[in-house]
């Protein structure tokens, strides 16, 4: 027997498919609202259309999460990205520096790139060592991170994943560098919101960064996700006003 938690727990599920199936459906037809500018993302296709001309320059750090745990979301907003910079530096058959904590979110990393250059074997071959795995640890992670930036030509500095305060030594290392990279950071632990503050002033925040397929890649299906979950807010929204109104004049 279903319980009413239960109940109410599959129509919320049954309601958003809806939702994502509707807007998915209109945003094939462009007869989607446009999305709000996130200043982020711009520099995000800035450094897209840099790989495309001339490859090569551009380091992301997948950060210390794994994915098979809590931190898997923020390792597959990474992944996102990097799937979008790979499809535009594969047009120069150079991919970026790729550096990750977890080995399984490097193996993932490794299967992006090469899925991103279309089975040109010389290309992925060339580039293989780009994707590195460099420790589990976060304290050796961002020395590893650190001595990448230090040592290898990189212009743009993009730290999308799960961070701690290791986050801050990586970012410092970049600024650092002289000139200073350029860096597009995003973390969703309010304890490390400050220092992509600090590094990062055009970073993206909280949720902000696991909307990166709907603004880098735009395929229908990631942009009617986006609007159904801003859809479903204002229902929620709607639905706890409601109850405050009934609960303070005594209807019910």
């Amino acid at each position: 027997m279903i319980t009413p938690l239960a109940a109410l727990g599959l129509l919320i599920l049954l309601v958003f498919a809806v939702l994502i199936l509707f807007f998915a459906a209109r945003a094939k037809e462009n007869r989607t609202a446009l999305l709000r500018p996130i200043a982020a993302f711009d520099e995000l296709k800035e450094i897209a259309a840099r790989l495309k001309t001339s490859g090569g320059g551009t380091h992301l750090a997948l950060g210390t999460g794994h994915i098979t745990d809590a931190t898997t979301a923020e390792t597959l907003a990474g992944v996102e990205v990097l799937s979008y910079l790979a499809e535009n530096a594969a047009h120069a058959k150079i991919a970026p520096i790729v550096t990750a904590a977890d080995p399984a979110a490097t193996l993932l990393a490794q299967h992006t790139v090469r899925n991103a250059f279309h089975g040109d074997k010389q290309a992925i071959e060339a580039t293989g060592a780009n994707v590195r795995w460099i420790s589990p640890q976060p304290a050796a992670y961002a020395a590893g991170v650190m001595s990448t930036l230090s040592q290898e030509e990189v212009q743009d500095n993009v730290l999308i994943g799960k961070f701690g305060d290791e986050f801050l030594l990586m970012g410092e290392a970049g600024y650092r560098r002289r000139p200073p990279l350029k860096t597009i950071a995003a973390a969703t632990d309010p304890n490390v919101l400050p220092y992509v503050m600090a590094t990062a002033p055009n970073g993206l925040w909280g949720e902000e960064m696991f909307a990166a397929g709907a603004y880098l890649s735009e395929k229908p299906a990631h942009i009617g996700s986006l609007l159904a979950q801003d859809a479903l807010r204002w229902v929620v929204g709607l639905v706890i006003l409601g109850g405050v109104i009934i609960k303070a004049f005594g209807v019910w």
